[in-house]
């Protein structure tokens, strides 16, 4: 299927592994010039690296997304390397505090809100003026099944995902009548190579095989997990990738869960 991309700039944050490497080399194979971020430059550069040896057109850019003027840093080096951006995807995110409810202080939740909610605005605000002048746009933030479904730990993430759904929602109805088509992909468990370490770490500490420890999980934390096991991260990079697209022009506003049917509610 022709997705119609070619020939369009996206900004993928949080791209230097997991799901937004994946992302960014979906959008790359789609004909899309991508400019990556992420914290460490050398995993920014191998993932560039990876992308331009399969054909694509592709920039890195080391960038904290919760740092002032990260946001409009990284769109200028998009405009000079590629003329300009048609597409964000805002991935850069998740939790530096592991911990439930009794365990976390005013600065974590400061923190979850500045890493997941106030990166997003700053990088849509940036992008803002050259998309409105082309009349075309689009938006896609990375939330996580937890925005509609929290757990009962870690909820300053929970809640920061909550305000970023909150937020795009809030942003297709501002930004439709210039063209600028904004959605949400929620993921639920994926097979992130951070995911994958936990669960070997578990499996060598409890001497079992890492297939079992996998097993328990779900069933202990995920029972409403309907296919019964994890994502790969190319099955989240396929949604985004038609949502940036023409095919989805009448799609806006909307939560896309890639989840394996693990939120049990169907709203």
């Amino acid at each position: 299927m022709d997705l119609g991309l070619a020939g369009k700039v996206a900004i993928v944050t949080g791209a230097s592994k997991g799901i937004g490497r994946a992302i960014a080399m979906e959008l790359a194979r789609e004909g899309v010039s991508v400019l990556i971020s992420a914290r460490g430059s050398e995993a920014v550069d191998a993932t560039v690296a990876d992308i331009v040896a399969q054909g694509g057109r592709c920039a890195g850019m080391a960038a904290d997304m919760a740092e002032q003027g990260a946001a409009e840093a990284l769109v200028e080096a998009a405009i000079v390397q590629f003329g300009k951006v048609d597409i964000l995807v805002c991935n850069a995110g998740g939790q530096r505090k592991h911990a439930g409810f009794d365990d976390l202080d005013d600065q974590d939740f400061l923190d979850a809100f500045t890493d997941n909610v106030l990166s997003v605005v700053r990088l849509v605000r940036a992008a803002l003026p050259g998309m409105r002048e082309r009349l075309w746009g689009r938006i896609i933030t990375i939330t996580s099944e937890v925005s509609t479904q929290p757990d009962r730990t870690f909820q300053h993430y929970a809640a920061a995902k909550a305000a970023e759904l909150n937020l795009t929602k809030s942003l297709s109805k501002s930004l439709a009548r210039d063209g600028i088509l904004v959605n949400s992909v929620a993921p639920g468990l994926i097979a992130t190579p951070g995911n994958e370490e936990s669960f070997e770490r578990g499996a060598r500490e409890q001497g079992r095989p890492i297939e079992e420890v996998k097993a328990d999980f779900v069933r202990k934390f995920k029972p409403g997990l309907a296919l019964g096991r994890a994502g790969e991260v190319e099955e989240v990079a396929a949604v985004v990738a038609l949502l940036a697209s023409e095919r989805a022009s009448y799609v806006t506003g909307s939560n896309f869960r890639v989840d394996g049917g693990s939120v049990i509610g169907i709203t």
